[in-house]
């Protein structure tokens, strides 16, 4: 499982339930404001298995309450995130096809 720190505010904003190179989907421990933007961070193990942080900001697209109480899913897109952290991204999406 992979959490979600929101690089703001320090606090956990949930874990990743889906994870690609243009969105993600979040199982969150609050609901998400709606058509908010935010400044995530994440850790993903890179092609010699260190674990390296991924920071990038995320828009809103959805949310809804899940079917344990006091958690919401939350997709989003990505709208910013620096040209090496989305090559470490996709290989990791594409090594887990």
């Amino acid at each position: 499982m992979l959490q979600v720190t929101n690089a703001m505010t320090g606090v956990v904003m949930g874990r990743i339930g889906n994870l690609s190179p243009d969105g993600v989907m979040l199982i969150c421990n609050a609901q998400v404001r709606s058509d908010a933007l935010f400044q995530v961070v994440f850790h993903l193990r890179d092609e010699h298995g260190r674990h390296r942080p991924i920071e990038i900001g995320l828009h809103e697209q959805w949310s809804e309450p899940a079917a344990a109480p006091g958690q919401y899913w939350a997709g989003f897109s990505i709208i910013d995130i620096a040209p090496r952290d989305q090559a470490l991204l996709a290989a990791w999406v594409e090594d887990r096809r």
